[in-house]
């Protein structure tokens, strides 16, 4: 992927060599080169405010809901009890507020290597991460992901939730044998962890290579879908690997149960949504092991 830029009053993020899309400039926000990264906030006339890294658009005010939901709800609701969250990366604080809405979670653990990504969103994107950046049961920590999941104790975790960039830049090592290995190594009996996996239309590569490398290190693999209009080319794809027993499926009224609270709040995860995610296409579900 390459970098997006300013042309007047248009942003255009480059994300394939030959397609891309743009965005009508409001106003910027904030820019700011971290030590890690390139950081811009601008709001925009169609998707409201945008978090950019490296040229990249990450997320967006208008959209963002279907991601996180997606990527917190979705495991947390596959695990029988899941207490302890580990989040990796998800400086914006969404992912950490979808989290603590499950009333199992005692703990959540946030780690983040870029805290200007952190003290940016708390500024500018206050409605992603709410109060959940003063929840009791929340520890934010502003180091290296990959560190803390290698000095972890074993069955440390429940549930593992990585909302990384592609890999490529900062996010290159949370798609390695060792990170997934580490991975496997802290989650309890029955843990789970999910990442995002790409648009499959385009980045079927990224499917299936971080496919293969969770399958050395956990019994159960699989993925679904999430359709977020941002990240253009279709589905996205979010890969789920799980120790213990496959992966149970709960069916629609398991689900309603146990999403209780929470469920009324969401405006893309619905029970129905959870069980048809699993449904691959074809050409999506050729880059997954064969069962």
């Amino acid at each position: 992927m390459t970098s997006g830029t300013s042309s007047g009053t248009w942003f255009n993020e480059a994300l394939y060599p030959d397609w891309g899309q743009r965005f009508r400039v409001v106003k910027e926000l904030a820019y700011r080169k971290s030590p890690f990264q390139d950081i811009r906030i601008f709001e925009s006339s169609s998707h409201g405010r945008v978090l950019v890294l490296d040229g990249i658009v990450q997320i967006t005010e208008r959209d963002e809901f279907i991601y996180q939901e997606m990527l917190a709800h979705v495991p947390l609701f596959m695990h029988p009890n899941p207490k302890r969250v580990l989040i990796i990366g998800a400086g914006d604080g969404g992912v950490l507020r979808r989290v603590l809405q499950h009333r199992t979670v005692e703990k959540a653990v946030m780690v983040e290597i870029d805290g200007d990504v952190i003290e940016l969103s708390k500024q500018h994107l206050p409605m992603f991460g709410k109060d959940a950046w003063n929840d009791p049961r929340a520890e934010v920590i502003v180091g290296d992901g990959i560190d803390y999941v290698k000095k972890s104790g074993d069955a440390a975790f429940d549930v593992i939730i990585v909302d990384s960039t592609d890999p490529i830049g900062v996010g290159d090592v949370l798609f390695t044998d060792d990170f997934y290995e580490n991975c496997a190594r802290i989650l309890s009996d029955e843990g789970i962890i999910v990442n995002q996996c790409g648009v499959p239309f385009q980045q079927a590569d990224e499917l299936r290579e971080t496919t293969a490398r969770r399958a050395k290190f956990f019994p159960h693999v699989t993925a679904y879908l999430a359709a977020v209009p941002t990240y253009v080319g279709g589905f996205m794809t979010l890969g789920m690997a799980k120790k213990g027993a496959p992966p149970h499926r709960p069916d629609e009224v398991e689900l309603a149960r146990r999403a209780q609270g929470i469920a009324e709040g969401c405006q893309y995860w619905t029970p129905e949504v959870h069980v048809a995610s699993f449904s691959l296409p074809p050409y999506i579900a050729q880059n997954l092991p064969r069962s």
